[in-house]
């Protein structure tokens, strides 16, 4: 690969990392640029919504000049096809071959593929199909909500459930799991599936950490799209098979909610023990003297300097239980504020793998807030993951900003966000139940 191709590959992925984006990720070995993994999360208001949907992507020798090669890895082994234009097999088609103006240019770049690729995850996918404008007959409609209700439930089973039990080794013990396969071979699909462990236990898993935190922001929105399609469908109805689909290329299986419910909750469980797990494997470290324990200890100490240099007397910082890997900040509500009055005990759980693992934060009491989980999750993003003093920074922006603009990515609770983002009778309810929850905050 030239000179020119690697420059060129190296500023398209400093964008995307440098950019605020909470819906696109990538990562690469420092070896090769040329063969880097995308994820992409999928939409609000879509049936992918919140899914992690991992694809890799490989660029040729003369690129930009010919695109790179799109392959999409959330396939459950290559037996589900999540839309007409990404099939089971990881073939991702973006354009249609012969049509003017559709082919590929140099002046497209990584992040435009990866949003072209997002944009084919649509609030109506069936639309991606050829022909779709011909489908205007009660059953064809039929067809099209159909087919949204399926992706909605591979959706949580294999972008969301399946990938995160694997990364925290969680054995699918229980009756029913997995029942979308059972119209294959039951021990075929064990072989594969511990086959496919063994492989995912090997190769490069960058993601990990990005899908525990992000489960943990969006656990209420899952909860609540379980808890509205089940009461659509029959436990065990089998899937409805699209016109477009056939043979292996397509999404075999049937509804069990109240299985993905189930294994929600303990995905759930296990990151947080997981979570808590990190200051015992913190101390450990502090015991056999690493050099991480005391670089989060004199970290810190900076920090609180120069908060004092600021004047900042919102804040105050200690270790909690003198254990470096667990922060503890107590934050006074600003004065004239929604926030006035409230005092807040907040705690920063540190990875000894930080920056590669990222801090996961949370309000002891839970606050009412659209950026604070019903379970105390803080949502936040820094530009700078690598330093705590950034990642301090950003939680008091974030609950400070009053007037924040409208991502659902980051909207966690979801009966905050309906009232923060509704009329002004509306948001006017939200201030009070805002201060209500100060007031217990101090209690």
């Amino acid at each position: 690969m030239s000179h020119q191709s690697i420059l060129r590959i190296t500023r398209e992925v400093s964008e995307i990392e440098k950019g605020n984006d909470l819906s696109l990720a990538i990562a690469y070995k420092e070896s090769d640029i040329r063969n880097i993994k995308a994820l992409i999360v999928g939409p609000p208001g879509t049936p992918y919504e919140f899914g992690f949907f991992e694809f890799s992507v490989n660029f040729p020798e003369d690129y930009p000049g010919n695109p790179p090669k799109v392959t999409a890895l959330t396939t459950n082994s290559g037996r589900c096809r999540f839309n007409p234009n990404i099939y089971a097999g990881g073939k991702v088609c973006l354009t249609w071959p012969g049509k003017e103006g559709e082919g590929w240019s140099s002046a497209q770049c990584l992040e435009s593929v990866l949003i072209s690729i997002q944009s084919l995850m649509s609030s109506n996918p069936y639309e991606n199909e050829p022909g779709y404008e011909d489908a205007n007959s009660n059953e064809d409609r039929q067809a099209m909500t159909d087919y949204v209700a399926k992706i909605k439930h591979e959706t949580l089973r294999i972008a969301v459930i399946q990938p995160l039990e694997e990364s925290l080794n969680i054995s699918k013990t229980m009756p029913g799991v997995d029942d979308a396969d059972k119209m294959k071979d039951d021990s075929d699909d064990a072989n594969n599936a511990e086959k496919e462990k063994s492989k995912r236990r090997q190769s490069f898993q960058p993601f990990d950490d990005l899908r525990k935190r992000r489960f943990l922001w969006y656990y209420e929105s899952y909860m609540h799209t379980i808890d509205v399609e089940s009461e659509k469908v029959k436990l065990n109805d089998p899937f409805r098979e699209m016109r477009f689909e056939y043979r292996l290329n397509t999404m075999r299986g049937c509804f069990n909610y109240p299985d993905l419910k189930e294994r929600l909750i303990r995905i759930r469980d296990e990151i947080m023990k997981e979570t808590q797990r990190w200051a015992i494997e913190g101390l450990k470290t502090k015991t056999d003297d690493l050099c991480i324990a005391s670089n989060l200890s004199t970290q810190l100490q900076q920090i609180m300097g120069d908060f004092e240099e600021q004047k900042n007397s919102s804040l105050h910082l200690s270790l909690v239980d003198d254990n470096p890997f667990v922060w503890g900040i107590t934050y006074f509500g600003c004065p004239s504020t929604h926030l006035d009055g409230g005092v807040f005990n907040i705690k920063i759980h540190i990875s000894p793998r930080f920056p590669q693992e990222q801090p996961r934060i949370f309000f002891e009491k839970p606050i009412f807030h659209h950026h604070v989980s019903k379970g105390g999750m803080l949502c936040y993003h820094t530009n700078r993951p690598g330093e705590l003093k950034c990642h301090i920074e950003a939680v008091v922006q974030t609950i400070e900003e009053e007037s924040p603009p409208f991502d659902p990515r980051t909207t966690v609770n979801l009966e905050a966000s309906r009232l923060f983002w509704g009329t002004p009778e509306d948001r006017k309810k939200y201030i009070r139940a805002l201060r209500r929850s100060l007031e217990d905050s101090t209690s």
